[in-house]
């Protein structure tokens, strides 16, 4: 991930932004010896157990082992990539992204989106005040109409668009918005001799983003007009294949153990409105990787609850490859009786709604994929088998996949064994797909270690220290391939934040984070006997992994070999005692 941005840039990054003060902003911290302690962000405590290291640059959770840098920081309570994170930080230190340092147009491109987002922000404020105004009441009584009460209309920042010409347009205009910026918003339409307001006679969605900038709008017309729905086109400040309606809600609901993805949004406000927390919807396209891989960052599951039609269906077929490829664990929820998620939730309340089960991505296809078939012909359960056993091989859980195979075989009538030989003729398409991407990280080849030695830990702890004599650790002193990784990357002049800027997954961020944070207390004066005594407890540890070796095959050697044996054996008795005397 670093590679995206210089080092030299990154390690400046990371050197400016003050640990302290950015996660202050989310968590009381008090100071307590050299660190600053407070009560974790990630999971439910009563007592801090998370520590922020300034000096280091580095947070750490002693209870959920969640840890990282200040990027990382921002990345998983603002939920956000690692490029996004780091313009985060870069735009509250006022440093350019470097690729933007030598772009001549840049800053008039900055200008121009802050100018296009504040236009946006002024035109929700001003559709949610028309709203309540007495003209629009019919607005008004169309969301009333639909279940929703005041405080969810403010929630959502709902709006009304006039039934006039160029309303909008010129309330913008008088706060000094051009016609060419209100037509790169999206806001109106211009045209050779005239220019019009694009929402007019429409209930107002506003759709803003997890950083809560009001991106664009969501329009329902009133009466028979046509298209029913309308959303804003993409512009320079929104892409809909990016984004998602109600994400700025995601960011403050924690904890979530499942997103609902909806195809509207008066589902995602009804629902929302009952109690149902997690709810989204696609911005009037179907579901793109984009939007799966902005929701991957909330959770770790997805509820795919599309209208029950033709059309509906195929769109619930398409979510699922796109979340199968992203690696996303997805289900299909359905709502009885052709009702859809507003309707059912109105007639029949969020207990009912708590009742609905969820069906598994490979359960939902396998249902699919009979319906046109005929089960009570040998030709229909042929091909159903068939089908089946593609569906199957994306599979992961056994348990799961012995479940499904006992189904086949009392639904297709074929044995176990032919439905494996049949899900065999092709490798399985997620291993497939992570065979050829080949995803790899900066400490390739090593995996995490299960075990390492305190001594190994110390080591690193003192190589961040800055206090070990120059040249007196070296990355062979370790024995633990991660290990020595780590002291090669420190030696070589990388900061503990850098290090873990490179990690590409949870568990390996965790697990240099526990690392880093080491509790030695460590100064000038102690460091060069640490050392001293971590190596020597290193070569203890070999010395005597070299002499359990030797005595279990010592018995098996002949002549000159068992000879050659005992005085090795020797030798590294001699030289542990040494080192033991000199460690006392």
């Amino acid at each position: 991930m670093a590679g995206r941005f210089p080092t030299a840039w990154l390690d400046e990054l990371y050197e400016r932004a003050d640990i302290v003060q950015v996660v202050s902003a989310y968590v009381p911290l008090k100071k307590n010896g050299s660190r600053y302690w407070g009560l974790c962000p990630f999971h439910h405590e009563k007592t801090p157990s998370f520590s922020v290291n300034a000096e280091q640059n580095l947070y750490y959770c002693f209870g959920c082992k969640a840890g990282g840098n200040v990027v990382q920081f921002v990345q998983e309570m603002e939920r956000l990539s690692f490029r996004e994170a780091v313009e985060h930080l870069a735009r509250q230190l006022h440093m350019d992204i470097p690729e933007t340092q030598e772009d001549p147009d840049y800053a008039r491109r900055k200008s121009q989106r802050e100018r296009l987002l504040n236009a946006n922000r002024e035109a929700a404020k001003w559709y949610h005040a028309q709203l309540w105004k007495p003209e629009n009441a019919r607005l008004l009584d169309y969301l009333h109409g639909r279940g929703l009460d005041d405080g969810t209309i403010r929630k959502f920042g709902l709006g009304a668009a006039p039934d006039q010409w160029d309303a909008l347009t010129r309330a913008l205009e008088e706060q000094g918005y051009t016609q060419e910026e209100l037509g790169l918003a999206g806001l109106t339409v211009i045209k050779e001799k005239s220019r019009f307001d694009m929402f007019r006679n429409r209930a107002i969605f506003p759709i803003i983003d997890a950083q809560g900038e009001v991106l664009g709008f969501g329009g329902r017309a009133m009466g028979d007009v046509q298209p029913k729905y309308l959303n804003t086109s993409d512009t320079p400040v929104f892409n809909k294949r990016k984004g998602v309606y109600a994400a700025n809600l995601l960011k403050k609901q924690r904890g979530l153990k499942r997103i609902i993805l909806v195809e509207g949004y008066m589902d995602v406000v009804a629902l929302v409105q009952h109690g149902v927390n997690g709810v989204v919807a696609t911005l009037g396209t179907a579901l793109t990787n984009e939007q799966a891989r902005l929701l991957k960052r909330y959770c770790p599951e997805i509820w795919v609850s599309y209208d029950g039609d033709s059309a509906g269906q195929h769109a619930i077929v398409r979510a699922l490859d796109i979340f199968e490829q992203e690696d996303i664990s997805a289900r299909v929820l359905f709502f009885p009786d052709n009702l859809d998620p507003d309707e059912f939730i109105r007639q029949r309340g969020l207990a009912a709604f708590q009742e609905l089960k969820p069906l598994r991505a490979a359960e939902y296809l396998l249902r699919r994929a009979q319906e046109d078939l005929d089960l009570s012909d040998d030709e229909g359960r042929m091909e159903y088998a068939k089908r089946s056993a593609k569906i199957l091989q994306k599979v992961r859980e056994p348990v799961e996949m012995d479940r499904y195979l006992q189904m086949l075989t009392v639904q297709t009538g074929y044995s176990r064994e032919v439905l494996q030989m049949q899900m065999g003729v092709q490798a399985p398409i997620a291993e497939a797909r992570r065979a050829s991407t080949g995803i790899r990280h900066p400490y390739r080849g090593n995996q995490l270690p299960k075990t390492y030695s305190e001594a190994e830990k110390e080591l690193i702890a003192l190589l961040i220290s800055g206090f070990a004599p120059e040249g007196s650790i070296q990355a062979e002193d370790f024995d633990t391939p991660y290990i020595r990784t780590i002291a090669e990357k420190l030696i070589g002049g990388s900061t503990p934040a850098a290090l873990l800027g490179m990690c590409e997954s949870d568990e390996e961020r965790s697990e240099i984070s526990r690392l880093l944070v080491a509790n030695t207390e460590i100064n000038d004066e102690n460091a060069a006997k640490m050392v001293s005594d971590c190596l020597n407890r290193i070569r203890l540890n070999r010395m005597q992994r070299q002499i359990g070796e030797l005595q279990s095959t010592i018995n098996e050697l002949q002549g000159e070999q068992k000879t050659e044996a005992v005085k090795e054996l020797l030798t590294l008795t001699t030289e542990m005692k040494r080192i033991k005397d000199a460690m006392q």
